[in-house]
């Protein structure tokens, strides 16, 4: 059961970074617009990157984590199922490519490339108001950022 997105008061001077795929366009714009308007409603700043699908997600993510210049990168894709299993192996490498980078890099990655049965889902999950996952992938990188901040330690990836 979908949850309620709730509107949370968190405040960020941050810089983060989104990587949103242009494939399934429809929906992965709407999760965007959402992540952004979220970051800079909160004083954050945002940069964009669009790459083809989400296989080339995690590419570009290690690059923006390896330069240390952002508090945090929001990853947004949506992978619908077909026919076959393709779909499974890309969400499956997505999945530990970006956890892997994220503890290389020592640098928040927000994983929002959705794994759907459907088009109704993704529609659920992405066009609503109510529930869209950039919004939430958005609290969560601003949170984070403020969680690491707080943290001690040199901040300098192993």
């Amino acid at each position: 059961m979908l949850q309620k997105v709730k509107s949370k008061k968190i405040k960020s001077s941050g810089s983060f970074a989104i990587v949103a795929s242009t494939y399934n366009a429809r929906y992965v714009d709407a999760m965007l617009r959402a992540a952004k308007t979220e970051i800079l409603r909160a004083g954050g700043q945002v940069q964009i990157i669009r790459v083809p699908g989400a296989y080339e997600i995690p590419v570009v993510t290690a690059r923006l984590a390896r330069t240390g210049q952002f508090s945090g990168v929001i990853c947004l894709g949506v992978i619908l199922r077909g026919a076959t299993t393709h779909a499974q192996h890309i969400g499956e490498a997505v999945s530990n490519a970006l956890a892997l980078i994220q503890i290389q890099h020592e640098v928040p990655v927000i994983h929002e490339v959705l794994l759907l049965e459907n088009e109704q889902q993704a529609k659920e999950r992405c066009l609503s108001k109510t529930h869209n996952r950039g919004t939430e992938a958005a609290q969560t990188a601003l949170e984070m950022a403020r969680v690491m901040k707080s943290l001690p330690g040199d901040g300098i990836p192993f």
